[in-house]
């Protein structure tokens, strides 16, 4: 309808034009109705009962004679031209009157008194005002007309409409201004709590209102400044506790996707992407993605706090999901999958149970022999030959020292494994650890025909560690290198340093690794020949003791090989602090 202010000068002008117009009817049928009282009460006291008598009186002289009685009262008056006097007989025929009018127009008033009462009512709509009066005497009866035509009155009525007309404008010119004002006082603050509305709706909190008043307005204002400060910190709270969702969202291991209740997918995180190994938009539907491991209505029909468990194969890995619905007004509204990587946790249950396995099995073949041939010996009761029972007996003992090596082995690891693997640190010279490994060694390789050659620099910077160690990493390699070489080979061990690092290598022309062993060799109990290693006495956990040592001592072991020419193994450590 407009601004407000032309709202409160159409009020303030209907206002005053509802007031001028009820007052005016007021004084307009007042003056109307004083002056129709005004006439009868006059005519009341005119006509007593001492004037009607001397009237019926005249009756027997003439007509002149009552109307001069009649013209002689001063309260009719003399002004002929607005109040009229007739004497009329039974039948309406004017006799005598103030002027020369021979009829008159047959009103009510004049009717009632043809019938022999009084006529002496009248109405504010009429134009007249009039009394008819009957006068009865010896002389014959006639009827006093009085007639008044209401001039005075109607322009008594005008003057007093012009009055109300000039009022009403004179009103109207100062309710315009005063409504103006009134629309300016209104609405400056009014104003300004628009434009702060529109700076708070736009996220700026940082300007308050000025409080001009201590009316309802300025209440208001109070009230919404303070409403803007609880909204700030509000919002503010609400921002703080999305970045911190959105940022858990984003970087959280576990994969996140919801859905609406149509199966659309409203939200997902890098990780959901990831696990699922294919791209996923807004278009993706919840039957694509898990369409085979679970029932979207069915999860939606689940209460709090139940919730479906299943998992999903999406290419090499093992998916774990939870899924459970989120509601809306005690209504479903969608499906919150989490998605949970248990590849690596399946695969260390197949090692698990691999290596439970494994040591079942090593474990069992040397007490199956050790069974055998002391059963044997405990069989023949004596009557083995010497020799024979002593060989019995040796192969007793080496399948018992085969025993000892995997329980020390294994209890090796499982130090490793709970960190319970004590470390003697030490700086000790690398080169010296190597020649004396070397040494150590030379008699096995000069036993399998092998040539086997040090090339290691004496100044090679010295290591911080634990030496028993770090010489039993390099003892396993050449052992291995000796073992898995046919008799007559070659075996070289070179050694270096290169920046903050000494390295040593140990290469052969052994039988060599195939290349889809490579990447098992560190795990525990994994061997590429093992009848060959079991002939040997390898227990296949010496390359995995190995690799634990070296990351303890924050080294590395790396393994090339070509199947049917040899292996190279190459050891690193970190040089000590202080090394030239």
């Amino acid at each position: 309808m407009g601004s407000l202010r032309t709202k409160l000068v159409l009020i303030m002008v209907l206002l005053i034009l509802a007031l001028m117009t009820v007052v005016g009817s007021f004084l307009i049928n007042g003056v109307g109705s004083f002056y129709i009282d005004q006439f009868y009460e006059q005519m009341e006291r005119t006509f007593s009962q001492e004037f009607i008598r001397q009237l019926q009186d005249t009756t027997g002289q003439s007509t002149e004679r009552m109307k001069e009685l009649l013209m002689a009262q001063s309260d009719l008056g003399i002004d002929l031209t607005a109040r009229n006097v007739y004497i009329l007989d039974t039948t309406g025929a004017v006799l005598e009157g103030s002027d020369m009018r021979e009829t008159v127009e047959m009103t009510p008033n004049l009717l009632a008194a043809l019938e022999g009462e009084v006529g002496q009512n009248s109405s504010i709509t009429t134009s007249y005002m009039d009394l008819a009066v009957p006068v009865e005497g010896s002389g014959g009866s006639y009827i006093v007309y009085v007639l008044d035509s209401k001039a005075t009155v109607n322009a008594l009525t005008a003057n007093v409409l012009e009055i109300i007309l000039r009022s009403l404008i004179m009103g109207l010119a100062i309710c315009v201004v005063l409504s103006f004002l009134l629309a300016q006082i209104l609405i400056t603050p009014l104003r300004a709590l628009s434009k702060g509305t529109r700076r708070v709706a736009a996220g700026d909190f940082s300007e308050k209102l000025a409080v001009t008043s201590r009316d309802e307005i300025g209440e208001l204002t109070r009230n919404f400044n303070y409403m803007s400060q609880v909204l700030r910190d509000t919002l503010s709270e609400a921002e703080n506790e999305r970045n911190k969702l959105s940022t858990l969202f984003l970087h959280m291991t576990d994969g996140v996707v919801a859905f609406d209740a149509e199966g659309r997918v409203i939200h997902f995180n890098p990780a959901a992407t990831q696990m699922l190994g294919r791209p996923i938009d807004h278009t993706v539907r919840f039957e694509e993605l898990f369409g085979e491991e679970a029932d979207l209505s069915f999860v939606l029909a689940l209460q709090s706090p139940e919730f479906l468990e299943t998992e999903k194969l999406a290419g090499q890995r093992s998916l774990e999901l939870f899924m459970a619905p989120f509601s809306s007004d005690g209504t479903p509204s969608g499906v919150i999958a989490v998605i949970h990587d248990v590849t690596e946790q399946r695969k260390s249950e197949q090692t698990r149970r691999e290596f439970v396995a494994n040591v079942s099995h090593e474990l069992r073949t040397p007490l199956t022999n050790v069974k055998s041939y002391a059963e044997t010996i405990e069989s023949a009761g004596g009557t083995l030959p010497p020799e024979l029972e002593q060989q019995f007996l040796g192969v007793i003992i080496s399948e018992a020292d085969r025993m000892t090596r995997i329980v020390q082995d294994l209890l090796t690891l499982s130090k490793f494994d709970y960190g319970k693997m004590e470390m003697h640190i030490s700086r000790f010279s690398f080169a010296r650890a190597l020649q004396d490994v070397y040494e150590a060694e030379a008699i096995d390789a000069r036993n399998h025909g092998h040539t086997m050659t040090l090339e290691a620099p004496a100044d090679l910077p010295e290591v911080n560690g634990d030496r028993e160690r770090i010489e039993q990493v390099l003892m396993n390699v050449v052992s291995n290198a000796i073992k898995y070489t046919p008799d007559g080979g070659r075996i070289t061990i070179t050694a270096g340093a290169e920046g903050a690092h000494v390295w040593a290598q140990v290469r052969d022309n052994g039988i060599g690794i195939p290349e889809k062993d490579l990447p098992r060799l560190f795990e525990r109990f994994y061997r590429v020949d093992k009848a060959r290693s079991r002939e040997s006495g390898g227990t296949g956990l010496g390359l995995s003791i190995a690799q634990e040592i070296l990351q303890r001592h924050k080294g590395e072991i790396r393994m090339e090989s070509v199947y049917g020419q040899g292996t190279t193994v190459t050891v690193t450590l970190p040089t000590a602090e202080g090394n030239p």
